[in-house]
């Protein structure tokens, strides 16, 4: 549990700055998470569109759920 939010969030931001972006090193941890996938038999998954349904209702949910809420919260719809 972070016991103070404001400084973690304080010190991730200044963490984010002074760290320079290393999208080769991000393509590396990627192969290197996919080959342990595969070596415990989790990937390629037996059904690959099992959970797809899941999958676009929490983006849609992530990514439009709260910008597309109506102002009036009782559920009628007054417009």
């Amino acid at each position: 549990m972070i016991r103070d939010p404001q400084a973690w969030q304080r010190w991730e931001a200044e963490w984010q700055r002074r760290t320079p972006a290393d999208p080769e090193g991000n393509i590396r941890i990627f192969w290197t998470l996919l080959e342990m996938a595969r070596a415990a038999g989790a990937w390629p998954p037996e059904d690959p569109l099992e959970g797809l349904e899941t999958d676009i209702r929490l983006a849609w949910a992530i990514n439009y759920g709260r910008l597309h809420e109506p102002a009036d919260r009782s559920g009628s719809d007054a417009g």
